[in-house]
């Protein structure tokens, strides 16, 4: 990626841009106003984000969700020291929590879901349906936000947190859900945390 500016695909107006540390810094849009949203900085490995807002005319706010792979890394014992136990069961040990258990499998509040372990934005709130399957479902995940690594025996896809390798879940295409993607991203709600829009650290 360099320090080359992206544009991610609109949706309505609004406007998303993704830039590492030292093109954000370079980065002087006037007269637009530029808004950092989120910060991340990890060894070598930094990335930006910034909505871009012109009134009227221009653009809204947009999320801003993008981590270098694998740029948050702990020993075993690091992340024990961070996780609760269920916590570190499901996301370093890809593990399952029970369906219909989990604290956002009926959650439909407006906001960002980042990853439990390390805090990387990983879904939009508007991404979020009923599945009906006992856990929280998206049809998708944010920018470069999430691996996908076919299981051992090759029957699904789990989706990892791209930042830590934190384990999600399973992605299922096909099922004939009426969504954009016809995916539904089955994530464990203890992978999860929620960040509401009406927060002062909402994304």
């Amino acid at each position: 990626m360099g320090s080359q500016i992206l544009k991610i695909s609109p949706l309505a107006a609004s406007r998303t841009f993704i830039a590492n540390a030292s093109a954000l810094a370079r980065f002087n849009p006037n007269p637009i106003n530029r808004q950092i949203i989120r910060y991340t900085s990890n060894s070598s490995s930094a990335f930006c984000g910034l909505s871009l807002n012109q009134g009227k005319k221009g653009f809204r706010s947009g999320v801003v969700a993008m981590a270098a792979t694998g740029s948050v890394q702990k020993s075993e014992e690091e992340w024990r020291a961070v996780l609760s136990p269920e916590q570190f069961r499901i996301l370093r040990q890809k593990g399952t929590e029970f369906p219909g258990t989990g604290e956002y499998d009926k959650f439909y509040e407006e906001g960002i879901y980042q990853c439990a372990g390390c805090g990387t934005p990983l879904y939009k709130s508007t991404t979020k349906f009923n599945s009906g399957c006992g856990w929280p479902a998206f049809y998708e995940g944010l920018p470069g936000a999430i691996n996908r690594t076919p299981d051992p025996d090759g029957r699904r896809i789990e989706i990892t947190c791209a930042a830590c390798g934190g384990h999600l879940g399973h992605v299922f295409k096909g099922e004939g859900f009426p969504t954009p993607t016809n995916e539904r991203h089955c994530v464990n709600s203890i992978s999860l945390k929620f960040t509401s829009a009406n927060s002062d650290s909402s994304l």
